[in-house]
């Protein structure tokens, strides 16, 4: 299973989900790693913020940042190989790199239980 390493641009948090206006694509990328961790997959997220010397550790995010500037964030590096730069991976390529399937990476909605509320 493929090593991911995700370096974020500067979050509020870990996630980068709190906050009164949530970004949908933060909260399907946390969704997605969560998903990824638990099927036992070597996945880890840095955040600009609060763990910058990870940027710097990792010579390819340093060149990337040094190059383009914090506009090359997120960066996405698998089994040390940048692979994207910019956006968040699709939970279709996550899924590739991974062998897991795209629907174990989504968090189904709960069912309610005959209760449907207006």
């Amino acid at each position: 299973m493929a090593k991911i390493r995700i370096y974020d641009p500067a979050l509020c948090c870990p996630t980068g989900v709190c906050g009164p206006s949530v970004d949908p694509e933060l909260t399907r990328i946390a969704t997605a790693l969560f998903m990824l961790e638990k099927k036992g997959a070597d996945v880890a997220r840095y955040n600009l913020g609060s763990e910058p010397q990870a940027f710097i550790d990792e010579k390819n995010v340093n060149q990337l940042l040094n190059d383009k500037g914090t506009e090359a964030l997120p960066v996405v590096v698998v089994d040390d190989k940048v692979e994207l730069t910019g956006k968040y991976p699709t939970n279709e390529q996550l899924a590739k790199w991974t062998g897991i399937s795209v629907q174990e990476l989504t968090k189904e909605p709960k069912k309610m239980k005959g209760i449907e509320l207006l």
